[in-house]
């Protein structure tokens, strides 16, 4: 396997840093990743290894406010702004990897930002994975917090307020959770602008699932605490066309990252192999 990290530039300005997983043959298909709230694209480097070990490229970079990128912790200015981060970034990959497929990957926020990207821009995915999407949880249940972010959120975009996650409900395993309390990129904010543009992105995506225009892999962990599987049930309900919903019995939030992770890995690559031989 070849890595790399190399940095790129936003239209707005901001620096942004990117990581590669490459395979030592030629790759079939490029896999972009949009991490969660909070994290970077670092904590991805063993999924990194199990797609390159299959054949494709991961590539992903640290969401703005994230990780190694530019911007203030936790902040996003609006939801518009991180589609066209997204975009960019995509079309980077197609830059640097010529005329291979390209499938968009996301866990978590990543996982809202993913399905509602697939409808918000034009553009030529492959397919599209979203493991943990953020379409229920319990902060969207928090009416207080929300009606602080969509009444406050315009006037004070800037405000700092804790994300509420809970470090414990990530993964079964004590290593994953020790490892991400101690990650010094980790971190446990968000600003009123950022709960905006997630309140904005919950809305779009259910309010366009009906229009969803390629292959979707939707994968949820039964025991996830932090992003309900519920929503993952609904939203696959309303896609009309190609949509695979896998609930992984009994597992966390992070089933990337939990005991099964071999096995959860694995049913991804079959099913970016299976979209390939269907193109």
């Amino acid at each position: 396997m070849k890595t790399n990290t190399w940095n790129w530039t936003t239209t707005d300005g901001l620096e942004m840093l990117a990581r590669d997983w490459e395979p030592e043959r030629k790759p079939g298909a490029v896999v972009c990743l949009v991490h969660g709230l909070g994290e970077h694209c670092g904590r991805y480097a063993h999924v990194g290894a199990a797609l390159a070990g299959g054949g494709f490229v991961l590539s992903g970079f640290d969401l703005r406010g994230h990780g190694r990128s530019g911007g203030p912790r936790g902040h996003f200015p609006s939801l518009g702004r991180i589609m066209e981060d997204i975009h960019e970034y995509i079309d980077l990959a197609r830059e640097k990897f010529g005329d291979l497929p390209v499938f968009l990957y996301g866990h978590s926020l990543g996982g809202l930002l993913v399905l509602t990207y697939a409808t918000y821009r034009s553009h030529a995915l492959s397919g599209v994975i979203a493991t943990g999407a953020g379409l229920r949880s319990p902060v969207l249940e928090q009416k207080g917090k929300m009606a602080l972010a969509e009444v406050l959120g315009g006037f004070l975009p800037n405000l700092t307020i804790p994300s509420g996650l809970d470090a414990n409900a990530i993964s079964r395993d004590p290593e994953v959770v020790r490892a991400y309390r101690q990650d010094p990129l980790v971190h446990a904010v968000a600003t009123l602008a950022a709960a905006r543009a997630g309140i904005a992105a919950v809305d779009w995506a259910f309010t366009h699932a009906g229009e969803f225009p390629v292959p979707l892999l939707l994968m949820h962990g039964s025991a996830d605490h932090l992003d309900y599987p519920r929503g993952s049930q609904e939203f696959a309900g309303l896609v009309p066309a190609d949509c695979t919903l896998k609930l992984w019995e009994g597992l966390s939030h992070e089933i990337h990252n939990e005991p099964e992770q071999a096995e959860v890995l694995d049913y991804m690559l079959a099913w970016l192999k299976a979209r390939l031989k269907k193109k």
